[in-house]
Order: C-alpha cells, then sequence, then structure tokens
C-alpha cells in the first residue's frame, strides 16, 4: 500500500456510527472531511470484531456480521474519493468494555484481574459521574477458556476478510490499551497457568500472535496488516515494559504484520494517567519507545503522541519512525496536511491540548472539538449562502473574532468593535495561565489580519454607534461580567477580583488597582505595556517566574477552570496557594480528562483545597470559612483573588434589539461557556443566518 504522504488519522473512539452498530452519513462525512484534508491515509477507531460484546462505547462502529458490510463499504467508497486510503481497527473490548457490559454483557478476560482503584471517579462531576458508570451495577467477567479464545482468534479474522470485502486498503489489530489482547500481554492482568499464560512476555502474547497469524491467513499475503501495542503501562506496578514490547515486536512481525504502531497504557485508578499514555499530556511521550521497538524490526513503525510538526519532522528525518499518527491536531484542524504542504504552516488551527474530545468518552456521549465546532457536525451548512451583508460583531474575544472571520468568508462586510487597545479579551489572560491557549490567540488573530474584517480597536459599542454603522445583523460577544461577589471582607484593598488580575497583569490602569496596588507596581506595569512587553504572553510569563506583585500566601475564592488554572500559574511561580470555595467539587468548566490531570497535580504541590466550603469570609490577613466537613478554617492570605461571580450580561444587545436591529448574542454574553462556548457560539451565530 502507498500513501501520499506520512500522516495517518489514528483511530478514535469517537460515537459516530449508528446506535446499531452500522455506519451512517455522520461517520462517512467526519471521515471524508479528513480525506480531504489530505492525510494518507485514515483508521476508523474501535470496529467492534464482536460487537455488541466488547463495546466500549456508544454508537460504536461493528464489523462483527457481514449486514454491517453496506455501510463499511459506503465509507470505504466515500474516503477513497476524497484521496484518501482508510484501514479499520479491528477491536474487542475485554476487560474495558464497560459499555456493553451495561446491556448485560459480560467482560472477556484472560484471568480475575486484581481489584482496581476508581480514585479518578473522584475528580468528576456529579452529573459526569452518572454518566459513566450507568446504574453502578458491577459487571461479570468471563473468564476464556480455549473455546473462548478460538472464538475471539475467529472473530478477528473474519473482521478482517469483511474489512477487505467492504473495500477498505487495510487492518490495524488493536493489540494495545488494556483492551483484549493487551489484557492478556499485561502480567498485571494476566495470571493464567495454561499456555496462554507465563511470566515471559512472548508467553504472554500467545493469543495476539495468534490472532496476527490466523488474521494474515484469512487475508491473504498482500492485504495490508498491522498491529498496535503498548510499549509500556505507565504507572501500573509490574505492568507492560518497553522490554516486553521489544520481545514481542519482532514475534508479531514473524507472525505476518506489516508494521507495528506504538502506543502506551496506564494505571487507569491514578487520575493524571489517563493523559499519560495513549492521549499524552507530555509532547513526544512515545518517541523513545518507537526508537526503541524500531530497532528490533525490519517493517516500518508508527508513531504517536503529541508531536508538534517541526519536531516531528526532525524525528521522522533521524529515522524515529516510519508513519505518524494524529489524533487531537486533525480534529482541531483535518486540513492540516494540505496546509503542511502548501506551506501554510500559520494557516493551521492549534489543538489546545484541552481534552475535550477525549472527556466524551467517559460521559458516553459522540466526540467534539473546542476549537473547531464542524467537528463531528460535518454534514451540516456552517456558511450558508446568502446576499452580501454588512455585518457588525461587538466584542474583540474569541468569540468575536471567530465570528467575525467566519462572516468574511461567507462573504460578508463585516466590523469588529473592540473597546480595548488589542483583541484578544479574556483568552488574552487564559493564554497566560495556560500556554496553548495561546495557540489558539494567535491563530485567531492571523486570521483576522488575513481577512477584510474592518477592525475598530479602542472603541466602546453604544446603540447610537451602531445604529450610524447601518447593519443588517449585529452578533455581541461582549463576554461576561466579573461582578465582585457579596463576600465579606471583599473590600479590603489585598482582594482582588480576576479584572483587577487581567488588569495588573496586561498593564492596564483602573480605579481599583490604583488603590489597591503601590504606585512602583504602576509604573512597571504601565512600562511593560508602554514597551509592548505585556503583549507577549510568553515574555509575561517568564518575567513572573521572577517578579509579582503578589504576597507569598495566595487564598483564591473560587473552584472553577479560572480558579484552578490561576493556582497552576501562581504554584509555578513559587506562591503558598489555597482555593476555597462553595462547588462539592473543583475544576467546574474542566473537561473531565484535564481535570483529571490538574486537580492531582495542584495537590501535588502543596495546593491546599476547601470544596463545598460555606460562611466565607475574607480578614485583613486570613480568609475564614467553614470547609465541606463543618470545621472552622482560618487560611493565613497575603493576597486574595476572588475567581467567580462571573455571568452574562445581554444588556447591550437588548438595547440594541430595543432599537430595532437584529441581534443575536452568544458565548460569556449569555453564560459563562468559556473558550468552547465562544467559539460554537460564533459558528452556530453565523450558521444561523
Amino acid at each position: 500500500m502507498v500513501l501520499k504522504n506520512r500522516m495517518i488519522v489514528t483511530a478514535m473512539g469517537v460515537s459516530l456510527s449508528e446506535a446499531d452498530g452500522t455506519v451512517g452519513d455522520r461517520l462517512i462525512d467526519y471521515h471524508v472531511a479528513q480525506a480531504k484534508g489530505g492525510a494518507g491515509m485514515i483508521i476508523t477507531g474501535v470496529t467492534g470484531v464482536a460487537w455488541p460484546v466488547g463495546g466500549v462505547s456508544p454508537n460504536q462502529t461493528a464489523i462483527s456480521d457481514d449486514r454491517f458490510l453496506p455501510g463499511l463499504t459506503r465509507l470505504a467508497d466515500a474516503v477513497h474519493a476524497g484521496g484518501a486510503k482508510i484501514a479499520a481497527q479491528l477491536h474487542h473490548g475485554g476487560l474495558v468494555a464497560a459499555y456493553s457490559a451495561l446491556d448485560g454483557h459480560p467482560l472477556w478476560a484472560p484471568a480475575i484481574p486484581p481489584g482496581v482503584s476508581a480514585d479518578f471517579i473522584q475528580y468528576f462531576l456529579p452529573e459526569e459521574i452518572a454518566a459513566f458508570i450507568g446504574d453502578g451495577t458491577m459487571p461479570s467477567i468471563k473468564v476464556m477458556d480455549e473455546d473462548d479464545i478460538a472464538l475471539a482468534i475467529r472473530q478477528f479474522a473474519d473482521a478482517a476478510v469483511r474489512a477487505k470485502k467492504a473495500g477498505f486498503d487495510g487492518v490495524e489489530v488493536h493489540g494495545g490499551h488494556g483492551y483484549l489482547l493487551s489484557a492478556f500481554v499485561s502480567p498485571v492482568t494476566n495470571s493464567r497457568t495454561d499456555g496462554y499464560g507465563g511470566k515471559t512476555a512472548p508467553e504472554r502474547a500467545r493469543l495476539l500472535i495468534e490472532v496476527v497469524r490466523a488474521v494474515r491467513a484469512a487475508i491473504g499475503p498482500d492485504f495490508p496488516m498491522w498491529v498496535k501495542i503498548d510499549s509500556r503501562e505507565v504507572g501500573k506496578e509490574g505492568g507492560i515494559t518497553i522490554d516486553d514490547a521489544r520481545a514481542i515486536a519482532p514475534l508479531i512481525e514473524a507472525a505476518g504484520a506489516d508494521a507495528i504502531t506504538v502506543s502506551a497504557y496506564h494505571d487507569i485508578g491514578q487520575a493524571k494517567l489517563h493523559s499519560a499514555s495513549n492521549i499524552p499530556h507530555e509532547p513526544g511521550a512515545h518517541l523513545e519507545s518507537a526508537k526503541a521497538i524500531k530497532e528490533t524490526l525490519r517493517i516500518p513503525v508508527i508513531a504517536s503522541g503529541r508531536l508538534e510538526m517541526d519536531v516531528a519532522d526532525k524525528v521522522l528525518a533521524r529515522g524515529g519512525f516510519d508513519f505518524l499518527a494524529m489524533g487531537r491536531k486533525l480534529l482541531a484542524d483535518p486540513e492540516l496536511p494540505n496546509k503542511l504542504a502548501e506551506g501554510r504552516i500559520g494557516d493551521v488551527r492549534p489543538c489546545i491540548y484541552c481534552y475535550t474530545c477525549v472527556s466524551n468518552i467517559y460521559i458516553r456521549v459522540p466526540v467534539r472539538c473546542a476549537v473547531r465546532p464542524e467537528t463531528a457536525y460535518e454534514g451540516q451548512d456552517w456558511l450558508p449562502k446568502h446576499d452580501k451583508r454588512r455585518v457588525v460583531v461587538i466584542g474583540g474575544g474569541p468569540g468575536g473574532m471567530e465570528a467575525a472571520r467566519r462572516l468574511d468568508l461567507g462573504g460578508d462586510e463585516v466590523i469588529l468593535l473592540e473597546k480595548a487597545d488589542r483583541l484578544g479579551g479574556t483568552l488574552r489572560f487564559a493564554g497566560l495561565a495556560y500556554e496553548p491557549n495561546e495557540r489558539l490567540l494567535d491563530w485567531l488573530r492571523g486570521q483576522i489580519d488575513a481577512s477584510s474584517v474592518d477592525v475598530r480597536l479602542g472603541t466602546e459599542a453604544t446603540v447610537d454607534l451602531v445604529t450610524s454603522l447601518r447593519p443588517d445583523r449585529v452578533l455581541v460577544a461582549t463576554g461576561a461580567v466579573r461582578d465582585m461577589p457579596p463576600i465579606p471582607g471583599a473590600e479590603h484593598d489585598h482582594v482582588f477580583s480576576g479584572d483587577d488580575m487581567r488588569a495588573m497583569m496586561f498593564g492596564e490602569s483602573t480605579d481599583a488597582l490604583k488603590r489597591k496596588t503601590s504606585w512602583t507596581t504602576r509604573l512597571a506595569t504601565k512600562v511593560g505595556a508602554a514597551t509592548g512587553a505585556t503583549a507577549n504572553l510568553d515574555l509575561v510569563r517568564k518575567a513572573t517566574r521572577s517578579w509579582m506583585p503578589l504576597g507569598q500566601k495566595i487564598v483564591i475564592i473560587g473552584g472553577e477552570l479560572v480558579g484552578c488554572e490561576l493556582a497552576e500559574f501562581l504554584v509555578e511561580r513559587g506562591r503558598d496557594v489555597t482555593i476555597v470555595g462553595d462547588a462539592v467539587r473543583f475544576g467546574g468548566g474542566l473537561t473531565a480528562v484535564r481535570r483529571m490531570r490538574l486537580l492531582p497535580e495542584l495537590a501535588e504541590h502543596g495546593v491546599a483545597m476547601f470544596p463545598g466550603s460555606r460562611d466565607i469570609a475574607i480578614d485583613k490577613d486570613a480568609v475564614r470559612f467553614v470547609d465541606g466537613n463543618g470545621a472552622a478554617q482560618a487560611v493565613p492570605a497575603d493576597h486574595v483573588i476572588v475567581a467567580m461571580g462571573a455571568h452574562g450580561d445581554t444588556s447591550l444587545a437588548d438595547q440594541l434589539t430595543a432599537a430595532g436591529l437584529t441581534v443575536r448574542s452568544y458565548g460569556d454574553a449569555t453564560g459563562v461557556s468559556y473558550i468552547e462556548g465562544a467559539i460554537r457560539g460564533a459558528a452556530e451565530a453565523v450558521a444561523a443566518g
């Protein structure tokens, strides 16, 4: 099989097939966008060889019966027409098939596994827990006998034949991520004493090897087939190691595989590790493993794991891998391959590693992307045709910029009004606290700069001004209002609101800051603003590591996204941070997987967290409250930052509507919804016509 480039859409569970496992238009539209975007090959995720047994998500693609062939054939034909190759990932969930267990199917396993901690559930919000665990009934486990093993082998082989019949270009056997074949390889989950167990990795890999041989025999010598394996089990004591992976990779090659995809798994009981293996937070997490495994093989290696394109290109040139499988980046921008080929690197919409996409797996809903609303909704008309209009967009934050660029693409005359002296809104502060957000800010600004949008900075929108522009339509993306909530003691000068923090970091002057900060602090930040230093977020991040006008002991009131990311920012700058809030669980606004990483990391760095608190009051030297256990607390505080109280405000939109204009509000102006709400709201406002 010849690919037009070395970029592959990695297999992802996206829950876009129909409820009965068949392929429908939604999955086809999703993959066709990737094909047209220029990827060399697409691997369809978790395609169930034993479906409905072994299912890990709703609306999962099935390949367990000939009745699924028509839909699979339509998918293959459509992707080919889009210009890409397509492969099916052959999958059996095994011990991880919690979704099929909800329908009473047992979990297929090599042995009864050891008890697994579910501590990561403590980082779920109450509404997420119900979606994840259903009614809480414990699934039954089917310890496989030799007849079961023979059936599983036959199911993989039969599925491969179906993929070939449907016109697919190849198949990937999923031998990783704790699923059935991986569970046999792992010494933690395989304690068998028969011929399918053993002390060595090659002994435990017997089922995987037999599956590979059976698939090869069924599809013949010339149909491409490769295997995804775990290079290691991160944080799992006694789990798969890189030495195990190096030992079994040549056996997989000898059994007939044409390539190896290198991934990893993790101890699911440790919350932060959910973003440390197959969807790693750390860049280049699997590069060393891919190189080590490649040294044992003559066949190609497919690498993955949060690689920026310049790094990937250098490692590829050094022979570290042969193909790159990408997931999140191609959800954010399926046109990435085409844009790279055309030298339009700056046009690539960035992934911000917010984990919106993968977090949806945990709450059992279809994939979506925070920065690209079209993902999983490719069949919708996002830029409907219409006569050219004059549209005024109010607010130059992420929602305003996104709407303005879309309207410009649709041929409208667009006027963007922003009262500040630069674009970005709250995304500037979000980019300061969490660097990947800055990439989105830079991309949006670049798109506006390259457009025909008439940007008017330092211009506050009023009814008279907007009316004088004679718009056909007005979009209001003014963001949230951040009032100081009625907390006793909030009037003290050592208490900062979120707006105070933003103004101070960016050298803006307000009456509150004049009262709360020294003249030297105001002078330093003003100089930074005047010289343009505070416009450079990377420079601000570096500068604040050596100087920041805040005391050592900081109490943050409010434990949602802003408070948690601010705590991360401050603790990295050596401050002693405490978070106090009334929410029963902290991290609201963060996606589940991002929350599962950030909250444990904050705890590891000594951040004290008091969710479920009440009677919060601020004294001159401490914050006093009753914690979630009913105990009175007094936490010393040099400064207090109130990261709560934000709410929507449609007053301007209401005034404009009363003036007879056609108006639509969205984003934080209608209720705090963060980056995803701003971007999605903008797209929906434009699509509404």
